[in-house]
């Protein structure tokens, strides 16, 4: 058979938040296997972690621009992704943390990929959650859990039950409409708070997280009344964490 004759196939897999700790034997099989290896890493080193493991390794940071719309820059690597495929290669596409959570690149290249008639899947792999879960010693089946992206929760004014263990993400970009910028402003911050205290009292101890991504790293766990959350360094990958009131 010829190259041009390959059938081409796409598989996304995440390599789980911590490097190195989280990856499956499976996973790592696949990326090995592959033609050729498309990776979307949170951090230079994991990048270079996977290099290590195939010879031809495409990062999609390069289309990551300042000032630009999140939204064109993942319909640019799915584009890139789904052409690679539908050349004849048998493509793996490596994630940050699970492939299918906080990940809109996978879900579009799968369905484009199959939109072509070819093979596709997802592969899962360990989650931002579950660390939040394993860290904070939060048992989610215990008063229930709820999860919304920060900006969604806000500006869709999202139901909850501060009974139940409320999740948010991305709180550190709350706000962002716009899908151009990595960090959002304390007028939008204290949007967020005020949303909260309608629901909690303002001594409310709350949970700033981060996932810790290396092994020598430990998680950001800062626990601050509600009140003080407009005033609070907040990242692109902080989670906010609400336990039940």
């Amino acid at each position: 058979m010829s190259s041009n004759d390959k059938q081409g196939s796409l598989v996304c897999v995440g390599t789980g938040i911590t490097l190195g700790a989280h990856i499956s034997t499976r996973t790592e099989n696949l990326i090995k296997s592959a033609d050729l290896v498309f990776c979307l890493m949170a951090d230079s080193i994991s990048e270079l972690w996977i290099k290590e493991m195939h010879p031809n390794v495409i990062s999609l940071q390069q289309y990551y621009q300042e000032g630009k719309s999140r939204l064109e820059t993942y319909k640019e690597m799915v584009a890139e992704i789904s052409s690679k495929v539908r050349d004849g290669n048998k493509v793996c596409g490596v994630f940050y943390g699970h492939p299918g959570i906080f990940a809109k690149v996978p879900h579009d290249a799968i369905k484009k990929v199959k939109a072509l008639g070819l093979p596709a899947h997802m592969e899962p792999a360990v989650s931002a959650d579950a660390c939040l879960f394993a860290d904070l010693g939060i048992d989610p089946g215990k008063f229930g859990c709820q999860q919304h992206e920060a900006t969604q929760f806000l500006m869709h004014n999202r139901l909850f039950d501060p009974s139940s263990y409320l999740i948010l993400w991305q709180v550190g970009v709350v706000g962002d409409r716009s899908l151009k910028k990595f960090s959002t402003d304390k007028e939008e911050k204290t949007l967020l708070m005020d949303r909260l205290l309608q629901k909690y009292p303002k001594n409310h101890q709350i949970t700033i997280y981060e996932a810790a991504t290396l092994p020598s790293a430990k998680p950001r766990i800062e626990t601050i009344a509600l009140s003080e959350l407009a005033n609070s360094k907040l990242n692109m990958h902080t989670t906010l964490a609400i336990p039940p009131a």
